[in-house]
């Protein structure tokens, strides 16, 4: 046992045992969701069509109000919260146990629906079962950093006891399903592509490293599905999605945690226009149908989700807030040098960095950052109308990026060059070698064709307004507990899709 196991309880515990009892019964009850009973019961002045009738409830007690012959206790189920009643002139026999119940505990209930004096749903209890003995005692409100950490690491306790979370994990489901529909309903097929990948692509970003002891190989847990997915347009699935983990090797902050969901989408005959319109119509609809409305508050600031969304250029955005042109290599340099930026050797790389620090923090949004410089797109189409510039865009909201999209190059020798680009740039979170595969995959031919990513833990901190990815995701990642530390700012590491 831990030091969390409470010695009364452990007691408690041998106390049933002795007297025949199993405090860990292998058999539960057949119960019905406490919502709906709620729902069904009405009120005094309008009884509804289950008052009166015998029901079975199960779930936590969140705690007990002893009054000497009539007990109170809250008990929770998956659905909701209910009151139920414990009084000894009704469970006569049971009632010289009841100093063994304790707040946490399991507990599953039968008796009649009604209510108080005071109009509460109650089940008045006649029977009650023990469903799993709690030995650690329900832990008490939880205030503050440190104790945030302790309610990621107990998230098991957390969904209980801590106000609201439960109802953010229920919404992300809800999302997700949403995705699931909205595309599907455009025609989409959802597929599922390797996570084991033999050699970089689709992002950049220092990976996972395992080892095949069969293969004598080593794998790369994968940054991003994407050219598994686009070979799948070339195979004439022609629109095709997936909800993908993901794995970083890479910093923690209240916008990245080294594992994660991404959201990526490929439809051929498509450009990163429609790809606007596609982002936009879905996240709108998955405002309306989870929250009711298209406003959201994030961040303390209310922003509006409803379609279309600000478009606005890379380079327009450079000169407006960086005070030079996105290709003017004394000036970006000075300017990196003034904002204290460290010159990663790449002056395009220097440059989205000088972005990054002077434009996003502006970007409100909803936005789209249109037209970015194709030195810093490798899987993206050059604009027709302007050579400089990728048809490319990321949609942005509170200065926060939630999703990537290009019109894919499917030119194969051109994508072979670009890939041999990154290769020569001994960058460590490049891909060490061509993929050949997939250029050869493009020599059969792709159509034109446009692809999203859209990042769903953020998606998600947005439509439930919380403000740490750790928030929306039930187990995040943590260090041990004898080294674990505050989680940092914004570490400057690419959130990708």
């Amino acid at each position: 046992m831990t030091d969390l196991a409470h010695p009364d309880r452990l007691a408690k515990i041998e106390q049933l045992r002795a007297a025949g009892q199993d405090p860990y019964p292998a058999r539960g009850v057949a119960a019905e969701p406490i919502a709906e009973l709620v729902a069904a019961a009405g009120t005094p002045e309008a009884p509804g069509p289950r008052l009166g009738q015998t029901v079975t409830v199960a779930g936590r007690v969140l705690g007990l109000r002893d009054f000497g012959k009539l007990i109170f206790a809250p008990l929770l189920d998956r659905s909701g919260r209910m009151q139920v009643a414990l009084q000894k002139n009704a469970l006569a026999e049971w009632w010289p146990q009841r100093k063994v119940l304790d707040g946490g505990d399991l507990m599953a209930f039968t008796g009649e629906l009604g209510h108080t004096q005071k109009g509460e749903v109650t089940v008045w209890a006649k029977e009650v079962h023990l469903l799993a003995k709690a030995v650690a005692p329900p832990p008490e409100k939880w205030h503050g950093l440190a104790d945030k950490e302790l309610r990621y690491r107990r998230r098991y306790a957390d969904l209980w006891a801590s106000e609201g979370v439960a109802e953010v994990f229920k919404k992300r489901s809800a999302i997700l399903s949403g995705i699931r529909r909205f595309l599907e309903a455009q025609g989409y097929l959802e597929v599922e592509t390797p996570t084991l990948h033999p050699i970089l692509g689709g992002a950049t970003a220092r990976p996972f490293v395992t080892h095949h002891n069969a293969l004598g190989m080593d794998l790369y847990l994968r940054i991003a599905p994407e050219l598994y997915l686009k070979r799948l347009i070339v195979g004439g699935l022609e629109r095709v999605f997936e909800i993908a983990r993901n794995f970083r090797n890479e910093g923690l902050s209240v916008r990245h945690n080294p594992e994660f969901t991404m959201l990526e989408l490929y439809e051929a005959q498509a450009d990163y226009r429609r790809m606007m319109e596609i982002c936009e119509q879905m996240i709108e609809t998955l405002a309306r149908d989870v929250n009711g409305t298209t406003e959201v508050v994030f961040r303390g600031a209310t922003y509006d989700l409803a379609a279309p969304f600000q478009r606005k250029r890379y380079i327009d955005l450079f000169r407006e807030y960086a005070g030079c042109e996105f290709d003017d290599q004394p000036a970006v340099r000075a300017k990196a040098a003034a904002l204290g930026l460290k010159d990663p050797g790449d002056y395009w790389k220097l440059m989205n960095d000088v972005f990054e620090a002077t434009v996003e923090e502006h970007l409100s949004g909803p936005v789209f950052v249109t037209d970015y410089p194709v030195q810093i797109c490798p899987l993206a189409k050059q604009s027709p109308d302007d050579p400089r510039l990728a048809e490319r865009f990321e949609v942005f909201l509170a200065g926060m990026e939630l999703g990537n999209a290009f019109s894919e190059l499917n030119d194969p020798a051109e994508q072979e060059r670009r890939f041999a680009e990154q290769v020569a740039s001994k960058d460590p979170e490049a891909p060490g070698e061509v993929d050949y595969d997939y250029v050869m995959a493009l020599e059969y031919g792709m159509p034109p064709t446009g692809g999203l990513g859209i990042g769903v833990d953020r998606l998600v901190m947005v439509l439930t307004g919380q403000d740490s990815i750790r928030d929306v995701l039930l187990f995040p990642a943590m260090r041990p507990v004898q080294a674990a530390e505050p989680v940092a700012e914004d570490a400057p590491v690419e959130a990708g899709s």
